[in-house]
């Protein structure tokens, strides 16, 4: 390069687009894409800077660049023309391609270099590009980046044919304290911004960009920093909650969107009549948070108070009037849900539960009330295999989706369970009930809590392989991305449940009843193929957890069917893995296991000890023996951590064997019995994890 770039003058960047109030729920996406994009194309362009701070506020997006380059470096580059052979006759003189190549560089033949390869000479021209000012490459780089914002659907507005996501008023572009010529959705860059809506409407014009942040708070009232601004009204918020005697909720997605409504947040307490509190809290708390955009207050033991916190966009003189303004606001959205509460609490659950026979849960698999049924008796079948209560958890799963018909979760979706929770105590039912219906959604996420009850665990599970063995059985298996029906979230669900939850129960065997159950209603032999789909879960859920996937395998080759023995056997390959001696065992497995397989017919099933000739036989079938008197009681706890320990203390008489003894003698009886002791070593293994995948 002709020039460092140290030695091109630098200057810091701000750039603003100034909107109309943007959607909220995409305001951060928005402003990390619009700054992300720019400096991308910077990095591309080879242009240095300092850090770069993206800004973002419901009426702007803006961001600034320290020290960003002015001009691009100049750069040596070089432009590979014909080959030599080509590029001259043979009197030396050069041909047509050689003198169009010169020009086309601007240069003259002999101004040519020659470049040697190993596919033989070519003409080179090595030239100096120079490079663009900042100035004159920015108007493509925002242009760039407007074009490839996520924005779903584009709006024009006026006369104006220039598309954006909102109408847009103003531009700030400067470099330094110029002002940069640029032009973007019809607007001419200018030094000059706007703060506040109410507060501040009068023009702010900024002299340098380093000034942006600190003049549009304090004459702007702006706070123009997303992260800031978010971290003030959480801290605002928690001190209004502690003002109203309780603790508030804060919803992290609610927070964002919050931050993103407000430029200048302002917190307020809000009361209602305490008299709503009679209703599920779930309810009111949805009200609160989904349609007002408030935040609950709950007192230390987590239950609602009558009270809520809003964060006002202006600082009102009367804030007492703007409470007010809010508090009537409220009142008509919880009124709803009290009414919709009582009126379910008319009816019982089983009264609920009568229009599912008449919707669709899918069309082959059967209504609602067809599920339910099914459901109840598989919950029943789980529920006896885990010491809980099979009539209750029989009854729990007839009624478990009443609830979806009540008027509550009609209008609160997030309502379903939570619902059927408060209907059963209201009708008397018992508190173990009510809450299997509450936890028969558990987990709904990755990290969630686990149902806590018996009752609750055998109808979350039951409910999740209807569904999953249904939808097999019907050949709608999920393929690559696509999973309608959330199949691999609903089996991590079961085999969290089942293992973290320690419950003694058979998948296959699961898989077979829920196979009964479902009847014709299914392909029988799709509908076991649920089971290898739950058995590829095992590694999603294990490599979440930092277990390599060796490991993961060499358990999966031996098919344990409880999910919680899987566990077990996977913790103790794991473990047995970090052990000096697992390395060689694993190769002395791999060894035996491609042996065995080479053969036309099994293995003998006894040792002949007088064919026995070697030490190194004698040795290890001495102590395969031992070790198979020893491994019985360890498998019969399933302690197979010990039991790997004990095989561990195998490798030096494996490693002697192998040294020492040619298992393919020339003699067959001494062939095949060395055949047998080595298929005994490796069964030995085999009852813990197929520990070959290790090698």
């Amino acid at each position: 390069m002709s020039a460092s770039s140290h030695s091109l003058p630098h200057a810091d960047l701000l750039i603003e687009l100034g909107t109309e109030e943007l959607p909220p729920k995409s305001l951060a996406a928005l402003s990390e894409a619009f700054a992300g994009e720019v400096l991308r194309q910077i990095d591309e362009a080879g242009l240095s800077h300092g850090a770069m701070n993206i800004f973002a506020a419901p009426r702007r997006l803006a961001f600034r660049i320290d020290a960003l380059q002015t001009r691009q470096p100049d750069r040596d580059i070089e432009r590979r023309g014909p080959a030599v052979s080509a590029a001259f006759d043979s009197d030396g003189n050069p041909t047509r391609a050689a003198q169009g190549f010169a020009s086309s560089v601007g240069l003259t033949v002999d101004q040519l270099d020659t470049l040697e390869t190993d596919k033989g000479a070519w003409l080179v021209a090595r030239l100096q590009e120079q490079g663009r000012t900042t100035a004159e490459l920015l108007p493509e780089f925002l242009a760039q980046s407007v074009q490839r914002l996520p924005i779903p659907k584009r709006m024009r507005w006026g006369a104006r044919k220039v598309q954006f996501v909102r109408p847009v008023h103003w531009l700030v572009g400067l470099l330094g304290e110029t002002v940069l010529p640029l032009n973007l959705l019809d607007l001419a860059a200018g030094a000059v911004s706007h703060g506040h809506r109410f507060h501040a409407p009068d023009a702010i014009t900024f002299r340098q960009p380093v000034e942006y942040e600190a003049r549009l708070e304090k004459e702007g009232y702006v706070i123009a920093d997303f992260a800031r601004r978010r971290d003030m009204i959480r801290a605002q918020v928690v001190g209004a909650g502690q003002q109203a005697g309780g603790v508030a909720v804060i919803d992290d997605d609610l927070l964002n969107e919050v931050t993103a409504l407000v430029e200048w947040p302002v917190p307020l307490v809000g009361r209602f009549d305490a008299d709503f509190l009679r209703v599920p809290q779930e309810a009111l708390m949805t009200a609160m948070q989904e349609h007002q955009k408030y935040f609950p207050v709950v007192d230390n033991d987590g239950k609602l108070m009558n009270a809520f916190i809003t964060i006002s966009n202006i600082d009102s003189t009367d804030k007492a009037v703007v409470i007010s303004g809010n508090e009537k606001v409220i009142r008509p959205r919880l009124s709803d849900a009290a009414f919709f509460y009582d009126n379910d609490c008319r009816k019982t659950l089983s009264q609920h539960a009568e229009p599912l026979r008449n919707v669709v849960f899918q069309q082959q698999l059967g209504t609602v009330a067809d599920k339910c049924a099914r459901i109840s008796k598989l919950a029943g079948v789980i529920a006896g295999q885990i010491g809980g209560d099979v009539a209750l958890a029989e009854q729990a799963g007839l009624l478990c989706k009443a609830d979806l018909a009540s008027e509550m979760v009609y209008e609160f979706d997030t309502m379903q369970g939570i619902m059927g929770y408060y209907l059963a105590r209201n009708e008397g039912l018992p508190e173990e009930l009510a809450c299997a219906l509450k936890e028969q959604y558990l987990p709904r996420f990755a990290g969630d809590t686990l149902p806590g009850t018996r009752t609750g665990q055998a109808v979350a599970i039951a409910d999740k392989l209807d569904t999953l063995v249904g939808i097999f059985g019907i050949g709608q298996k999920p393929s690559g991305d696509k999973d309608p029906y959330a199949l691999r979230r609903a089996t991590l669900g079961i085999l969290r449940t089942i293992i973290e939850c320690e419950l003694p129960l058979d998948i296959q065997m699961l898989v077979e009843q829920a196979v009964a159950l479902l009847g014709d209603c299914v392909d029988a032999g799709a509908a076991r193929d649920a089971l290898e789909f739950i058995n590829g879960r095992y590694r999603a859920y294990y490599q979440e957890q930092g277990i390599d996937t060796p490991v993961i395998l060499s358990v999966l080759a031996v098919q344990p069917t409880r999910p919680l023995d899987f566990d077990r056997r996977v913790k103790a390959v794991a473990a047995f893995r970090q052990r000096p001696e697992a390395e060689a065992l694993a190769a002395a497995n791999k060894r035996v296991a491609n042996i065995l397989a080479k053969l036309d017919s099994a293995p003998g099933d006894e040792i002949d000890g007088a064919l026995l000739v070697e030490d190194a036989e004698m040795n290890l079938a001495n102590a395969v023996v031992d070790a198979y008197a020893a491994a019985e009681p360890l498998l019969d706890k399933g302690d197979y951590r010990a039991l790997l320990a004990m095989l561990a203390d195998l490798r030096e008489p494996v490693d002697a064997f192998f040294d020492q003894v040619m298992v393919m003698a020339d003699d067959a009886a001494t062939r095949d019995n060395r055949l047998a002791l080595l298929s005994f070593l490796r069964d030995l293994f085999l009852n813990v994890a197929d520990i070959s995948e290790l090698g």
